[in-house]
């Protein structure tokens, strides 16, 4: 899994009068917690944290609170109704002992039998809820479509990895190939 380093600074917590100073700044009030720290109020560059939230990919966020190193996934964010800028922020500490729970962009492959007959590929998710070691943790979760024909389709529990497991709900429909017009006159004229 990728890492991607932010750089934090401590900050007063309590005012409201604080917070917004903090974002005059051009820096967004986040907060760490979890793996048994106490949790840590702190700010980070507006501009370096788009590098982490303006991409699809999933990272392990290596946080240097003033000298603090803490690896943490980024739990939540919230967003200015109007303007998308970032609010605020919640980062959750990892222990590396324990395995990760975390999101991963699908990266579908190949060419479908289905749509090499005329069906539409509809690709239903764009992540899916992995749970392993850090370590084992991927980048993306490669679905190999070739074999996907007319009607059908792959579900979260038809996709196996070694090193982690997928923790979405099995059911989880990831992608599928439907019949379109084309592909039923194409179908009608083999049978005639």
């Amino acid at each position: 899994m990728k890492h991607f380093e932010l750089q934090g600074k401590k900050r007063i917590t309590g005012k409201k009068a604080d917070v917004n100073s903090v974002r005059r700044e051009k820096r967004v009030p986040c907060v760490i917690y979890g793996a048994g720290i106490e949790n840590v109020s702190f700010s980070v560059d507006e501009k370096e944290l788009k590098g982490l939230t303006n991409t699809p990919f999933s990272h392990i966020v290596d946080l240097n609170i003033e000298g603090e190193c803490h690896q943490a996934i980024l739990k939540a964010i919230q967003y200015h109704p109007v303007t998308d800028r970032a609010l605020h922020v919640d980062f959750l500490a990892l222990d590396p002992a324990k395995p990760v729970t975390i999101d991963v962009p699908v990266k579908i492959t190949g060419n479908s039998i289905g749509v090499r007959q005329g069906g539409k590929l509809n690709v239903a998710v764009r992540k899916l809820k992995v749970c392993g070691p850090i370590e084992n943790l991927p980048d993306e979760l490669p679905v190999d479509i070739t074999e996907l024909g007319l009607g059908k389709q792959i579900n979260a529990s038809d996709l196996k990895f070694d090193g982690f497991q997928i923790v979405s709900p099995k059911g989880t429909l990831v992608c599928a190939v439907r019949a379109t017009r084309n592909s039923n006159a194409a179908a009608a004229e083999t049978t005639e």
